[in-house]
This record gives C-alpha cells, structure tokens and sequence, in this order.
C-alpha cells in the first residue's frame, strides 16, 4: 500500500516551483496527486519538493522511502533490496545513481516502484520491479513528465488530462483489463515487468533493465540433479517466506485457497517463524465452487491457526460499488470480490499484510490449459498426409445416418489443433464468441481496432520465438506478463488495499523466478502432468490430496447466483440498462444475454453480464472517465492526445 506520484518539470515549464506562490501551487498539485494513493488505507505520506519536480509516497512504514539532498530526489514504494540489503536503500541508490546511471535498476530485487529527479542533469529515472507487483503508469506533455502508479493520482494533476481511450475498453472486453503499456487513457502508458523510462533534456528512453530468461538443460542433467533441486528450492521457498514477511512477523498471515501454491507458503510460514501460520479462506455455498475442505485439509495438515468465511450473494452486491472505485480502469475479473473479504477478515483479525501463492503456476507449470495445449500440439507432429489425406476427410465429409459423438469430439479437436498459438488460446473468448458486432455499437467500432487485441499477445508470444524455448516455457512467459502482471497481482493488490491490508508474494522473490527459470520443461510439464518438480519436490510437505487436486481458486459463482437472488439480479440489470446508454454495447445484445444467453449457460454468460455490470459500475464511479464520453467516442478516438506517446 499504496502507491507514489510525482513530475519533472519541462526546462522553462510551470510544473515545478520558482517563486513562493509557484512553490505553494506545487505543494498544493503534489497533495493533490498524493491523494487518491490513500483515499482507502488512509496511508501515511512523505512528499519532496525541489525546483525541477516534486515527488510523493504513500504507504505504511517500511514501504515507504524518500530521500532529498543536492538536487537530487528519490522516492520508492515498495520493499527493495539494493544489492541484498534493505538498510537505507534510497539513499544507497540516489549514491549508485550518480555512479552508474539507469544501471542502477540492476542491482535493487524484491517489489518497488521508484521514480529519481536529477535537477543537477535535469533528468527522471523511472522503474519498477521484475515482476510488475508495484504499478507505475507516465505521461508527458508541453508542462513535463508526470508519473504515478495510480491513473487516478496522475489525473489529479491539473496539467494531466483524462480522455477515455475507446480501444483500452475494447481491450477490457476482451481480456477482461487493460493489458500493459496501454491504460485507459489516451496518451498514459504504463511500464512493464522489468522496465525503466529515462528522460533527460526532453528525450525519453525506454527499456529493460531484466527480461525473465530460460535456461534448458537436457533431460539427463534433469535426472540426474532432482536431488539437488529440490534441495535448493526448497531453502529459497524458506527464504522467499521469510523475505516476505517483514519485521512484524506476527502480523502477518497467509491467503489459503487449499491449492498447492497457498497451502505451501501457510506450511513454510509455519516453518520459518516457529509458530502456526494464521490461514484466511473464502467460501461459497454453491454446488461446484466451494474449496473449503481442500482449505481446511491444507489447515490441519500445516498446523495453521484458520479462519474462514462463506461469501454470500449480498457480500457481492455490497462490495461492487467500493471494488469498482479503487481500481484506476476497468477490471473484470470476479474473484476480486472473495479476495477483497478474505483479506478484510485478516485485517479484522489483526493481520497487516498477506502472503498470496500466486505465480507459483506461472512459474512451475500448474494451469490446466499447458497441458491442454501440449495435446493439441501432438495433432500437429502426425505426418501431413496422415492429417491431410486420411483423417480430416473422414472427420469433415458431410454427415450421414448417426450422430457420432466421438467424430464430433474429433473434429472439435482438430479445428482447435489446426490453428496456431497464440491464437487457440482465445477458444473460449466471450467476444470471440459472440463477435464484436454482434456485441458492440456501430459507431464505438469505428473508433477502435480490432485486430489490436489479439495483437498483444501476438507480439509478446512472437518476440520470443527466435529464442528456440520449448511450448510451456513460452506459455509461461506470455502469463507471466498478461494472466499475472496485468490481472493476477493487480487483482489481490487493491482487493487488499480496500481492505488495508498489504499484499505480498513469495515465489515471486527474485532468486526463486531465476531458480524456476532453470528448470528443466519436462519439470514443469510431463507430458500431460502439470508442475511435477514442484509437487514431488513438495510430497512431504503437502497432504497427497492437495498435491492431486485440480487448480480451482476463489472462483465466483457470479451467474448462479443471478438466476437465485433477486437483488442481484436487479442491481446488475439496472446496471446493464444504464450502460445501454453509453454507445458501448448494443442494446439488442444486453437483451439477448438477459433473455436467452444467462439461463441458457449461467456460469459462461454470467461472465460478460459481470463484465458489462463492472464496466457500467466503473465508469459511474469515476466521474473524470465518464466526463470523457460527453463528446462521443468518435469525437475523443480522433483528437490529438494531449500528451506524447514515447514509443511513437
């Protein structure tokens, strides 16, 4: 918790103090920007003004850094190590700054994001962590660079403003957020996983200071070394935990869905501080949702202290408007909700921060769809007239006589097969589904792009393929950046934020993504076999029950709970009536998915109702997004931005 925020004046601009009422507008700007950084925690802030910018933080203690001297100002969210040391580290890195530069990004590890003014060079260094934990979006204009790790702090700023870019909520549509550089806003963009801006003398430069890099060894030295693997996995998972839990280590409890990933870091906890680690878990009574006895196995088999929580369909309809308003743009992934009231009963109960298993299965190979996606590989390795002569013409000849269930299934996996990734893995994709104009506006088409959508994934798939990695290791550097960065971690962030509970993430520890790295593909994928270094290198830890389960999560059962609470219904129908409204979605469609499409699949079809009730929800809770639609969309897609995009 909670973010910082600040600019860099442009040499001759308005941005930065030069007089006494000058200073007191820049005082008055930076409190401004500060401000919507603790409008939920209520964290307590440090700011720093000087003749070139003005830089804030606000976060609780530890968190929290700003140092100002000569000119020179840094400021980090976040807990960084500079070179394995947590003592002093702004004033460590504004000293390697002025040494080494942008290189200085190298030597910090663990979750931040920092921003250092230079008025001696009239330069700004911008960065944030390996992992994308800590957010850290820019824009620039004519007054100078703006930064913050909230668009809402950034908005704040008088010379910043707001015009809602119409293709960010095509691309909320499709992915179900905003998938990073972009933002909702035209003309601010948002650093990586990894990644720096560097501005000095009005030029702007952007790169990577790390880029996540596999190593593949073959398969005999995988073999041979298990032994030695599970070894030192197992000391940097003890040393992630203990990383990750802080100085207040009885404050500290752990999020425990009864997957592999939570009830390892809650067993670990308990190893590393002596003591039953406090377990949160979340709870639905609905046919097919509910994990709780996987939590509760995972509980009595790590000795945990455990609480739990079943979550209701009231629970839902009381906590969207407040989930809607602390995300910066919209954001449709439902288990929000359950992770916001697992971490409000840790904080209730005392607890500060929550330790969250998440990356483990981006890193070790733990969803369902690696291996899903290694079979349909397999159609491909048959030889082409086996496939183009034998088998697709007896699968695709007209139908005579029978159904054929098998055939169906066959050719169902053969139309999959034949196409390429990344793109098979949209197979499920709402508006894929549907089609955008079936589902959209004709004028909201006009002003957006389609084929941007699939175009992310595309160039960040594609950018590796020169590096010869195997299928799951490129599966798992495409989630690392969209299912983690941009959803996962954003997701249990600000759940936690509402809360005012810190989130933290230990397999996401530095030496643990490098340890992971190094590993052989079959340990992470086995044929069909998901993770099988992690779990048997875990067999002694976790009950055999866990270990064999299915991925689940805290899955909402949004669309059930339509179809049986009738005040949910009417809250999300309402919300679906007034987004009819905006020249976004089409009506016919709205009435065609509350007729016909939710009772015919609740659980799928829930799923765009939920996303249509939080993109209605979300722009009603930001005023300044939903000032940007007075004019049209057409009017907003064609005006030139007010700030300088920097990769242009």
């Amino acid at each position: 918790m909670s973010g910082l925020c600040g600019w860099l004046a442009a040499a001759g601009g308005a941005a930065g103090p030069a007089t006494a009422d000058a200073d007191g507008a820049a005082s008055t700007a930076l409190a401004g920007m500060a401000a919507p950084l603790s409008r939920f925690d209520n964290a307590p802030q440090a700011a720093s003004l000087s003749e070139v910018g003005g830089v804030a933080v606000a976060a609780i203690d530890g968190s929290r850094h700003v140092y100002q001297q000569d000119g020179l100002q840094v400021a980090i969210w976040g807990r960084p190590m500079l070179d394995g040391s947590a003592d002093d580290v702004a004033c460590r890195l504004a000293s390697l700054w002025l040494s080494r530069g942008v290189a200085a990004c190298a030597s910090l590890s663990g979750p931040f994001s920092l921003a250092i003014l230079d008025a001696f060079s009239g330069s700004a260094l911008l960065a944030v962590d390996r992992a994308g934990m800590h957010p850290l979006s820019y824009a620039s204009n004519a007054q100078g660079l703006f930064f913050a790790s909230s668009l809402d702090a950034l908005l704040a700023h008088p010379s910043v403003r707001g015009a809602l870019d119409p293709q960010a909520l095509y691309h909320y549509l499709y992915f179900h957020m905003v998938p990073g550089p972009a933002t909702a806003y035209l003309g601010q963009q948002r650093l990586l996983p990894g990644e720096y801006l560097h501005v000095r003398g009005g030029k702007q430069c952007k790169g990577s200071y790390w880029q996540l890099a596999f190593h593949e060894p073959a398969s005999w030295r995988r073999r041979a070394t298990f032994a030695n693997n599970k070894q030192e996995f197992l000391r940097l998972l003890r040393l992630a935990v203990e990383s990750s839990l802080g100085n207040d280590s009885a404050s500290t409890g752990a999020f425990l869905s009864g997957g592999t990933d939570s009830s390892t870091v809650a067993a670990i906890m308990g190893q590393v501080t002596g003591r039953p680690a406090r377990t949160y878990s979340i709870g639905f009574d609905a046919p097919g949702y509910d994990e709780m006895a996987y939590a509760r196995l995972a509980a009595s088999h790590a000795g945990s202290i455990h609480h739990e929580r079943y979550v209701t369909p009231g629970d839902v309809l009381a906590a969207i408007p407040a989930m809607a308003a602390i995300f910066d743009q919209p954001f449709g992934n439902a288990s929000a909700i359950p992770a916001y009231y697992c971490a409000q009963m840790a904080r209730d109960d005392g607890i500060t921060r929550l330790l969250g298993g998440d990356g483990g299965d981006e890193l070790f190979g733990g969803n369902e769809r690696y291996a899903y996606q290694a079979l349909l590989s397999q159609y491909e390795r048959l030889p082409v007239m086996l496939r183009q002569a034998i088998l697709e013409p007896l699968l695709f000849r007209q139908q005579r006589g029978k159904p054929w269930r098998l055939g169906d299934k066959a050719r169902r996996y053969i139309e999959q097969a034949s196409l390429p990734l990344p793109a098979r893995l949209d197979g499920y994709n709402l508006l894929l589904r549907h089609g955008y104009r079936t589902v959209l506006e004709a004028g909201f088409i006009d002003t957006i792009d389609p084929g941007m959508a699939p175009g992310c994934v595309n160039g960040a798939y594609w950018e590796r393929q020169g590096q010869g990695l195997s299928q799951i290791n490129e599966l798992l550097a495409l989630d690392m950046r969209f299912t983690l960065a941009d959803n996962d971690l954003f997701k249990v962030r600000k759940a936690c934020e509402l809360a005012g509970v810190e989130a933290a993430f230990p397999f996401l520890h530095d030496a643990m993504v490098a340890f992971a790295s190094r590993l052989a593909p079959r340990d992470k994928l086995d044929g069909r076999r998901l993770r099988p270094f992690f779990k048997r290198a875990l067999a002694e830890i976790l009950p055999p029950a866990i270990v064999r389960k299915q991925k689940h999560g805290f899955g909402l059962p949004f669309g059930l709970w339509l179809h049986s609470h009738r005040q949910l219904r009417e809250f999300a129908f309402d919300n679906l009536a007034q987004l009819r409204g905006r020249g976004i979605v089409r009506p016919a469609f709205i009435d065609d998915l509350q007729c016909r499409l939710l009772a015919e699949h609740p659980a799928y079809h829930g799923t765009m109702v939920w996303l249509l009730l939080m993109l209605e929800q979300w722009l009603s809770q930001h005023p300044g997004a939903l000032g940007a639609l007075a004019g049209g969309f057409a009017a907003n897609a064609t005006e030139t931005p007010g700030v300088l995009d920097p990769t242009a």
